[in-house]
């Protein structure tokens, strides 16, 4: 239960960061719905699919591998780290370029972007069977049920720290552009830090409404604890600058049942002739 006071405490601090530097409910592009869906799919994904998944994960691997349990325990803990990198943050990073490639999957993920403002309130705001059929959170059972737990624990709160800053409408990272520019000698630290872990301007250019901006980049900046992923993979922008706006081009605004529970629950409103959505081929 202590990760889970540690997690609570982040958002905590983020949040109140954010309402001292701007708002933090009643944003001006807010609509009703908004909150609604956000304080749903967050409850939801910690109250009951992400401890279902760790748990269901594990229980198979028992079932098929019971000679296994533990047997990474007394592993190299960089070794660990090395595996919840992969099998879980690198794994969220193609479950995530997946999700805005193709049409089922973006319905999966639509809520994340249908909010026209960052904000930590946004982080974990997901149709629910977009976490349930997350491939990264089955791997980390699999991984906790091998002896990874302690490790996953910690890494896990490392992770949310990190994805909880870029989320935020607090932009930490403007402090650390200022300082790089002030004295040039932190720019080579600067220049290491924004293309190893996700930051308020690479993600933001995630959530930007259009790409004429310069600044967004919704066909990029995947990255969820590293964007060095990104950077690898060939889908970084980097700009050090921050999009106007925010939410989805050429989309209608799905119901917040549908945004939750789609293919489940299917809005009656139709779609305007035409339109599609500008961020899947």
């Amino acid at each position: 239960m202590t990760y889970q006071y540690a997690i609570l405490a982040i958002f905590t601090l983020f949040a109140i960061a954010e309402a001292r530097n701007g708002k933090l409910f009643k944003k001006d592009t807010e609509v009703t719905s908004d909150g609604k869906v956000e304080l749903i799919s967050t409850g939801l994904l910690f109250v009951f699919t992400q401890p279902v998944v760790l748990f269901t994960s594990g229980f198979l691997a028992a079932l098929m591998f019971p000679q296994y349990a533990g047997v990474l325990a007394d592993t190299s803990i960089w070794l660990q780290i090395g595996l919840l990198l992969i099998f879980d943050d690198m794994l969220q990073y193609w479950w995530h370029r997946a999700s805005h490639n193709s049409r089922f999957l973006y319905f999966l993920h639509r809520a994340h972007h249908n909010a026209k403002y960052m904000s930590v309130r946004i982080v974990y705001r997901n149709n629910f069977f977009y976490y349930l059929f997350m491939p990264s959170i089955w791997f980390s059972g699999v991984l906790i049920y091998l002896g990874l737990g302690w490790v996953y624990a910690g890494y896990l709160i490392t992770k949310l720290t990190v994805i909880t800053g870029a989320h935020s409408e607090w932009k930490w990272d403007r402090g650390m552009y200022k300082l790089a520019a002030q004295y040039p000698i932190l720019e080579p630290i600067v220049w290491v830090i924004e293309r190893t872990i996700s930051t308020p301007s690479t993600h933001s250019a995630h959530h930007g409404l259009t790409m004429e901006d310069g600044v967004t980049n919704y066909k990029g900046n995947y990255g969820n604890l590293l964007f060095f992923w990104d950077v690898l993979f060939g889908t970084a922008h980097i700009t050090r600058r921050y999009p106007e706006n925010y939410g989805i081009e050429g989309m209608r605004k799905a119901e917040w049942a549908e945004q939750l529970f789609w293919p489940l629950i299917k809005s009656k409103k139709k779609a305007k002739p035409g339109v599609t959505a500008p961020v899947v081929e």
